[in-house]
């Protein structure tokens, strides 16, 4: 896929809450507290939206969350409610075709379930794509590569910093970039040779 086929894209990013190792939890599982989102028309950003998310059932992070993301509890109590979030994913899409594009398929996994338990549809529609599987395949490695040691793999930084949404968010994009600009290049026909102006066979039979 590229962005010329479709009007919008969305580079989406979360960070979720993780239970403490030794936690037994009844009935955990991860919930948003960070959200990160990049539109993008025409490979031009247009819109760049951040915002910490109040879990609806585990309001309280643990310790290992807290140590992990460096997101204190306190941001996340001001955070918005994730019917908020969904409102939000709804205006920006539009009605016009949207791409959504994440590193790895939990973002949109955890979204799903997250919106199943609050009672809420999900707000997005449109191809989904996982730029990690993207990105595997384009350079054949065996395993998922992660986000920002594919940056680094193609000699460059990530924008900001690790494990905060909106930063993951735009160096999803970032990479998207430098993968598509790899597949055009690699669309491009070769150069001509001077093997292929001359028959050379008739060179050297006439020299022979």
């Amino acid at each position: 896929m590229t962005m010329g086929k479709v009007e919008k894209v969305l580079f989406i990013d979360f960070e979720f809450t993780m239970p403490d190792r030794n936690s037994r939890r009844m009935g955990f599982y991860p919930e948003i507290i960070e959200a990160g989102v990049v539109l993008v028309s025409r490979n031009k950003i247009i819109e760049q939206f951040s915002a910490f998310v109040i879990p609806e059932r585990f309001p309280v992070l643990t310790e290992r969350c807290r140590s992990f993301l460096h997101i204190s509890q306190e941001q996340v109590d001001t955070g918005i409610r994730l019917r908020d979030l969904a409102e939000k994913f709804r205006v920006m899409q539009g009605k016009a075709d949207c791409s959504i594009v994440t590193w790895g398929n939990m973002d949109m996994k955890v979204l799903r379930h997250n919106c199943q338990k609050v009672g809420i549809p999900f707000p997005l529609s449109g191809e989904e794509i996982d730029l990690s599987m993207e990105y595997k395949r384009f350079f054949g490695d065996q395993n998922q590569t992660g986000l920002w040691k594919a940056v680094q793999e193609y000699g460059r930084e990530g924008t900001g910093r690790h494990h905060r949404a909106l930063d993951d968010a735009l160096t999803t994009f970032h990479i998207y970039k430098l993968v598509e600009k790899d597949k055009q290049y690699l669309k491009r026909p070769a150069p001509t040779t001077i093997g292929d102006m001359v028959d050379l066979s008739e060179l050297f039979n006439k020299f022979a």
